[in-house]
């Protein structure tokens, strides 16, 4: 995850602000960052530890308004004031963005654009959880294998 000052010290020099999902899709460039705020997380996870998470996150809409462009200076300006009217600290930094549902995604960079990188879940306490340290690790399913419609056969055991 990138922190709050790497994005302000790439911002100072970039002559775009570009966003991309991992597998290169851009996101269109009349994107507007409809918020940047803090998100704050306390929760228990299943060890039972008791747990504060806070994050910076943006926001990235994909508007009609195909004639806007948010240039570098722009979003510094936006992040300063979000710094002085929230406090933000210098924290790591989340992006929300619409596909199916909200996406959550850390935010890396190419040398070009700002990427967009899918997260994942995780146990938190995988020592007092019980789970076996080789079932932790989430199998990868390659989803055009998948067998689309109704897959099930009279006694094949799949309902």
């Amino acid at each position: 995850m990138m922190k709050l000052s790497e994005i302000k010290h790439i911002l100072q020099t970039a002559e775009a602000v570009n966003f991309e999902l991992e597998n290169g899709t851009l996101v269109p460039e009349h994107f507007h960052v409809t918020e940047v705020g803090v998100i704050t997380k306390h929760f228990i996870d299943c060890g039972g530890t008791v747990r504060n998470e806070k994050v910076a996150n943006f926001q990235l809409w994909d508007a009609n308004d195909f004639d806007h462009r948010l240039k570098p200076q722009k979003l510094l300006n936006i992040i300063a004031l979000s710094e002085k009217a929230l406090g933000m600290e210098d924290l790591e930094v989340e992006v929300e963005y619409q596909s199916d549902t909200i996406g959550k995604y850390d935010l890396g960079f190419n040398g070009q654009n700002f990427v967009l990188l899918s997260k994942t879940t995780n146990c938190l306490a995988s020592d007092k959880c019980g789970i076996p340290a080789d079932k932790i690790e989430k199998p990868k399913i390659n989803l055009n294998n998948l067998i689309v419609g109704n897959a099930c056969t009279p006694g094949g055991g799949c309902c």
